[in-house]
């Protein structure tokens, strides 16, 4: 990495902030960056990153910083690049074939797209749960612990490890006599808690949430939601979503995405919905499109 690509608390290291120490994988690891309070430290930084699906343009020119150990809510009507942002983040629109990403992707000062960052490692420091549940057809205790054998991390006491998973993810006191049990005979709501806890159980860095709880009831949805807020004690979190009382209630930060893949405006989630510097954001919020 070139001293380009540091930021100021990667060259300029304190005695309360140790430097991060460079991996193989191109990363550096940020495990001991800090204990678990909400911080103002910029982890995740786009810079005049656009994404194009073969000629289509989904983001365009989005510059944004991310804090670390808060939850930021990313909201927009349908096909405003939303969920096309959040897989930047973990490089999964490499999976695309027709995607095309220009510019920036920064975590921890690193561009996600330099030549000598693997996606794989990346995606260890960067989990993901979908909008869906997609509990494997396996046992709840495999289940969990498949997360931590794909990312190299079964070694030890691997059955402590799904448990403070699963107690996490606020899932541990409802299946504690039936981990044998297979995943797919939980609830929406709980199995969308056990790939939580999955997506957790390897302890990355961030978590990447894309509309979590848009197929859950109420009360599920309300359980999620408790969830996330606790979450972002240990973890970033970042969250896709539709439903923007729910943006309201768990977030810190507010990223609104409009039309054409712009990124619009990115404040504090109280700024954002009660005094919006955008007529259009606040035409979106007010319910007069979108």
């Amino acid at each position: 990495m070139t001293n380009e690509q540091m930021t100021s608390s990667e060259t300029e290291p304190t005695d309360d902030q140790p430097a991060p120490t460079p991996g193989t994988d191109g990363l550096t690891d940020t495990a001991d960056s800090g204990g678990e309070t909400t911080t103002d430290r910029t982890l995740l930084e786009a810079r005049d990153l656009n994404v194009y699906y073969g000629e289509e343009q989904a983001l365009s020119d989005v510059d944004i910083e991310i804090p670390e150990k808060q939850v930021t809510a990313v909201i927009g009507p349908s096909g405003c690049g939303k969920s096309t942002f959040l897989r930047c983040i973990n490089r999964m629109n490499d999976l695309v074939d027709s995607a095309r990403v220009e510019g920036e992707l920064r975590f921890d000062g690193k561009n996600v797209y330099d030549d000598d960052v693997d996606p794989v490692a990346l995606r260890r420091k960067i989990g993901m749960v979908f909008q869906s549940p997609n509990p494997f057809p396996k046992s709840i205790r495999d289940n969990v612990a498949y997360g931590l054998k794909v990312q190299g991390k079964d070694d030890g006491d691997v059955d402590a490890k799904v448990r403070t998973a699963l107690e996490r993810a606020a899932l541990l006191e409802e299946v504690e006599d039936q981990l044998d049990a297979s995943g797919l005979d939980l609830s929406g709501g709980q199995q969308q808690r056990l790939c939580i806890a999955r997506a957790i159980a390897p302890d990355p860095d961030v978590i990447l949430m894309d509309e979590p709880a848009s197929a859950l009831d109420p009360v599920a949805t309300s359980k999620i939601e408790d969830l996330i807020e606790d979450l972002a004690e240990e973890y970033t979190v970042v969250i896709v979503t539709h439903n923007m009382q729910q943006a309201a209630r768990i977030s810190d930060k507010t990223a609104v995405f409009l039309t054409g893949g712009e990124l619009v405006e990115f404040d504090d989630t109280d700024k954002i919905f009660e005094n919006p510097e955008h007529e259009r954001v606040e035409d979106y919020i007010t319910g007069k499109f979108g």
